[in-house]
């Protein structure tokens, strides 16, 4: 007779067997393989877990501004400096090769001021995520005259009213800036372009001279003789001592909605919406009122021209 081959549980193959003896093994082995292998998978189910916790290939989740990816709010560019442009803005450097560059090219506009357009290169306007993170050729700029800030552009087209221009000579400047408000540099100079403009009489609306009567504070926009009623939205805002009330926030509206901006202010100055270049005369002491159509999605700050108060943000999605 034979001898059988001793049963052993150590050299059990696939199929659970003994490979000495092929014989199936006890039945609390077979438990403990079953056991052993539940423990390795709910091992990998909580390192999986763990991983997507984080998100974003392993980072933390970052919380933006709206318009602004995670990638945009967690990445950077340049070399951001201590020193700043004339306005107080952080300088931020990049390399000269592949840097934005801006051309300032102003023409007299037929009915009253000049048209004012920025010829770009390597950069783009970004409404849209202004207030978040710098992006590589991104970002607004800004307009002044004579070193006073005019306006923030968001595009490269832009109306200069002749009002906003005392008769003289001139340099109007644009600098470029990042969506995070620091200023592009190169070789520690700002990037920025300008030109000379010369303001006389027959720059103003009709071509002649006013003597001594002041101009008018801005070219009465057609959209404020409509009432206020026919606006599906209605912001009403007051300005007074240099105040804003209520504070400057966003105002949320949808594409094609009807937005009449109502406001008061107590002395004599302009409204202006940026990015629609709409413009309006606010009288002092007395109640104006601008209707536009948000025909353009985006960011677009509403400020005044004298006093350079920020009104509110209609973001328009």
């Amino acid at each position: 007779m034979t001898d059988r081959p001793e049963h052993r549980p150590d050299l059990l193959d696939d199929d659970n067997r003994c490979d000495a003896c092929g014989t199936p093994p006890p039945r609390a082995v077979r438990r403990l393989r079953r056991t052993a292998r539940a423990t390795a998978l709910l091992t990998l189910a909580l390192l999986l877990a763990g991983g997507a916790a984080t998100g974003c290939g392993g980072r933390a989740t970052t919380h933006h501004k709206p318009g602004t990816s995670h990638e945009q709010a967690s990445g950077s560019v340049g070399t951001l400096l201590t020193a700043t442009d004339a306005t107080g803005h952080r300088l931020r450097e990049v390399p000269a090769q592949g840097a934005p560059e801006v051309r300032l090219t102003v023409r007299p506009d037929s009915e009253d001021g000049w048209n004012l357009q920025l010829a770009v290169t390597n950069y783009r306007f970004t409404p849209d995520s202004t207030g978040g993170a710098a992006l590589p050729g991104a970002g607004h700029a800004h307009l002044e005259l004579d070193g006073s800030k005019l306006a923030r552009l968001y595009g490269p087209w832009f109306h200069l009213p002749a009002a906003q221009v005392p008769e003289g000579a001139h340099t109007l400047t644009v600098r470029l800036y990042a969506d995070d408000h620091t200023a592009w540099a190169v070789s520690g100079k700002p990037v920025e372009g300008t030109a000379q403009l010369t303001a006389t009489a027959a720059s103003r609306p009709g071509g002649h001279s006013h003597g001594d009567t002041p101009a008018p504070t801005a070219p009465p926009a057609p959209a404020s003789t409509e009432a206020p009623e026919q606006a599906d939205r209605t912001v009403t805002i007051t300005v007074r001592d240099g105040k804003v009330s209520p504070a400057p926030a966003r105002t949320e509206v949808r594409r094609g909605e009807r937005v009449a901006l109502r406001v008061t202010s107590d002395r004599a100055d302009t409204l202006h919406v940026h990015g629609y270049d709409k413009e309006l005369a606010l009288p002092a002491g007395q109640e104006a009122t601008l209707i536009l159509t948000a025909d353009r999605t985006g960011l677009f700050e509403v400020e005044t021209h004298e006093s350079s108060l920020v009104l509110t943000q209609l973001l328009v999605r």
